[in-house]
């Protein structure tokens, strides 16, 4: 007789710490963008979406870092591009928000969804509004982002932009067309 449960999770004062270590090794890896490493522990059993102790996986901090090639290299290995860290934040928000158009580019390419909205339904067109990233929600919106959504408060990505005194943004939507 087999037994089929899950197991639960691990209680990690009880993780082996050199087990501890390696996974921060290969955190260290994503947030340097090194591809070729990434894809050999991938390779080697390392899960592609592993995750650490704030639900970033190795895409998220690949993206927050800027990284297109290890972007590229986890999400041909079986990475979730919408995978959400603990906040409810997607890869592709974190790339708005730090301004890396080839990471998007990369995120959308594999499948990354351009409306993708953390809990409160912000996406990652509000986000580059409220930073002023005009060509980030250009390439946005010309994946079929939304320059009239609103978030779960009403919130617009022109609101967001206006908000934040992000006076390029809002002229961009406005142009664009968004309320």
């Amino acid at each position: 007789m087999t037994d089929h449960t899950e197991p639960s999770p691990a209680d990690p004062s009880k993780i082996d710490p050199e087990l501890v270590e390696l996974a921060q090794q290969v955190f260290d890896l994503a947030r340097r963008g090194d591809a070729t490493m990434l894809a050999a522990v991938i390779e080697k059993g390392v899960p592609p979406n592993l995750r650490n102790d704030k639900g970033d996986s190795l895409v998220m901090l690949a993206s927050y870092h800027g990284h297109a090639d290890a972007v590229r290299t986890l999400l041909e290995r079986g990475a979730d591009p919408n995978l959400r860290n603990d906040n409810g934040q997607t890869p592709i928000a974190g790339a708005a928000f730090k301004g890396f158009d080839a990471v998007i580019e990369t995120l959308l390419a594999h499948g990354a969804d351009v409306e993708g909205a953390s809990p409160d339904g912000r996406t990652a067109l509000m986000v580059a509004a409220m930073f002023n990233r005009t060509a980030i929600m250009e390439l946005l919106i010309a994946h079929g982002a939304n320059p009239s959504a609103r978030d779960a408060n009403g919130v617009s990505a022109m609101d967001a932009a206006g908000r934040m005194g992000a006076g390029d943004a809002q002229a961009r939507l406005k142009e664009l067309g968004g309320a």
